[in-house]
């Protein structure tokens, strides 16, 4: 799907009288309406840095890149804006977006065994990879892996990863991207 139809199934999930599994859960609906949110804030909001988007300006073959990810995931809302920003700074980017729990590649670009999210697979003109990120800039990974062991609550260690994204405004998913090009 494109990013348009990925932005409609989240308001297809909010504005339903009853939403489908997983959304009929409080708790899963309840992070659509925070991922949403957080999604439009960072479109409205959030800045290429410069060296980034020269780099991908000057991108010159297509490229097709794949972002896996759901609606219920708070990691992507910070990230999948961010991409999002860059497919549309180049006309040879192509953006496919696939959900994870349907039909996904997420078998193909494991975390640690698991199927963490957003993953973003950037291939070339005959979609060969070029690289995969995810599913969340390093710093965001460690204090996530910190956090698994620690005796924080559930919520007080979602509040610290969110503190964390909002504080980094997306500089260290693009700097780590950086890298990549």
């Amino acid at each position: 799907m494109n990013f348009q139809t990925y932005n409609n199934l989240f308001n297809g999930i909010l504005q339903a009288d009853k939403p489908s599994a997983p959304y009929d859960n409080a708790d899963y609906f309840h992070y659509v309406e925070l991922n949403h949110k957080r999604q439009e804030r960072w479109l409205k909001k959030g800045e290429i840095l410069p060296e980034l988007e020269t780099k991908i300006k000057a991108i010159d073959n297509t490229q097709n890149w794949v972002l896996i990810t759901e609606p219920w995931c708070g990691d992507a809302s910070h990230i999948v804006p961010f991409v999002v920003k860059l497919v549309e700074l180049n006309a040879k980017i192509n953006l496919e977006i696939q959900l994870r729990d349907s039909d996904s590649e997420i078998d193909k670009y494991l975390t640690n065994k698991g199927k963490s999210i957003p993953i973003l697979v950037v291939r070339d003109e005959q979609n060969k990879d070029l690289f995969h990120w995810g599913p969340r800039p390093t710093e965001a990974q460690n204090i996530h892996l910190y956090n698994l062991t620690s005796d924080k609550t559930v919520d007080e260690k979602k509040v610290e990863l969110q503190k964390w994204y909002n504080s980094d405004k997306g500089i260290s998913l693009q700097k780590e991207l950086l890298t990549q090009f």
